[in-house]
């Protein structure tokens, strides 16, 4: 089950393949960072929308200018703590200009949803029966200051009291 940053659980409608699985060139599919690696030229003139699965231990610039080929990116969190899914978000969206679908697969956490949200990531994959037992959408509205910038523009609490400091010495 996937939720959006926005709260709403819906569908997937990608198909995950395997590296050795044949392909419908009419659905929407994910492949391996190894396949694409491999059968280059032949997912290139792909039609449909493509998606990447990003192992975590390989840097973004892996991918280097065919990151703007992908409609999804999705990166692992393989155990509650690595957290490398987290840097390569970062990477994907600052350095490298990724404006597709990042989504967050593996060990996603309830309580990490916001932290995700806020360094790039656009949808999760969920457990359905915890999805059910958990206000998960709620998780994106427990916290509205942070210390920290990130890719979701909101101002550091430190520049929200310079503002106000400056508003009031006006």
């Amino acid at each position: 089950m996937l939720l959006d940053r926005d709260g709403a659980f819906r569908a997937d409608s990608w198909r995950h393949l395997a590296d050795d699985e044949a392909d419908d060139d009419g659905e929407s599919v994910t492949i391996s960072l190894r396949r694409w690696q491999a059968e280059r030229e032949r997912w290139q003139d792909r039609s449909t929308p493509l998606g990447l699965r990003l192992p975590n231990d390989v840097p973004p610039a892996a991918i280097g200018a065919a990151v703007d080929r992908f409609a999804l990116i999705v990166l692992n969190f393989p155990r509650f703590v690595d957290g490398r899914a987290y840097s390569q978000a970062r990477l994907l969206r600052g350095r490298l200009g990724f404006r597709g679908e990042l989504r967050a697969a593996g060990n996603v956490l309830r309580d990490q949803l916001l932290f995700m949200a806020r360094c790039g990531f656009d949808s999760f994959a969920v457990d359905a029966a915890r999805a059910r037992a958990e206000d998960w959408p709620r998780a994106f509205r427990e916290f509205d200051l942070f210390y920290q910038p990130a890719n979701d523009r909101r101002l550091p609490i430190l520049s929200q009291r310079l503002r106000a400091w400056q508003g009031a010495a006006e």
